[in-house]
């Protein structure tokens, strides 16, 4: 069975931070997520929440995601080696099998420092993925290809997270871009977009705008999913219950080829 997460960024960054990821992890667990992803922008006191999360996430077995909110490499190009070590530090403290980051603002005089990125990540347990993020730096078909280009040059084989929404802030075709990036995708955020008048906003999968089922079906199969669009009602674990069940219907009918 494909394995179903929640960001925990969808319960809100006010809830999250007056609450703790902990809080959240646990109402995640109980309304039948297989795991949860842990946003290191929403984290209470540092990293103090870390090894509780990891506790209660050991208890039931479940999956877990650390994503980090700071890019790779910084704005001029440099590989932002503090923002990498703080993201695994954090990985290694939930003891999470696989950390999330963007490419942040990689660019052609990025390419000398994808050897020391490759040291840096050797003998790591976790496993970082690179998010298509909404900008245009870290979130177009053609910066996100050129990344992957250089770093398979280089010997390093680096996975993807693939957020099928994020695409739409920048102006991308999803569907476009997973017939690109099928083979190196590890974890998908699953959402919904919706077009107000100067914004996208994130729903979720049968409330979107967008072709959800074409862009789910040019990915592998067998991929964890994770939810990641707003969840909130007066029964929460009723309504995240619900958003489980219907985004395991979804697996069960792609897998079905419907």
């Amino acid at each position: 069975m494909q394995p179903v997460l929640i960001s925990l960024s969808s319960f809100g960054a006010a809830e999250v931070r007056r609450h703790g990821q902990l809080w959240f992890t646990r109402l995640a667990q109980d309304a039948g997520a297989d795991g949860v992803e842990v946003r290191g922008e929403l984290l209470n006191h540092a990293f103090e929440e870390l090894p509780d999360i990891a506790r209660a996430v050991a208890e039931r077995g479940s999956h877990l995601v650390y994503s980090s909110p700071e890019g790779l490499w910084a704005h001029h190009g440099a590989l932002d080696v503090p923002a990498l070590q703080r993201a695994l530090d954090a990985a290694e403290m939930l003891d999470a099998p696989r950390l999330k980051m963007s490419i942040g603002g990689f660019g052609s005089a990025s390419h000398e420092e994808l050897p020391r990125l490759a040291d840096l990540l050797r003998g790591r347990d976790t496993e970082l993925v690179i998010e298509n993020d909404q900008t245009t730096p870290a979130g177009t078909l053609d910066a996100l290809q050129a990344f992957f280009r250089r770093t398979d040059e280089a010997g390093l084989r680096l996975g993807m997270t693939f957020d099928m929404g994020n695409w739409h802030w920048t102006g991308e075709c999803a569907q476009e871009a997973a017939r690109a990036f099928s083979s190196r995708v590890a974890y998908v955020h699953c959402k919904g977009v919706h077009r107000q008048p100067r914004r996208w906003i994130a729903v979720p999968l049968a409330e979107s705008q967008a072709p959800w089922r074409a862009v789910l079906r040019a990915l592998p199969r067998a991929l964890p999913w994770a939810i990641e669009y707003p969840l909130a009602g007066d029964d929460l674990l009723a309504v995240t219950r619900d958003e489980i069940r219907q985004v395991r219907a979804a697996q069960a009918a792609m897998g079905a080829g419907a």
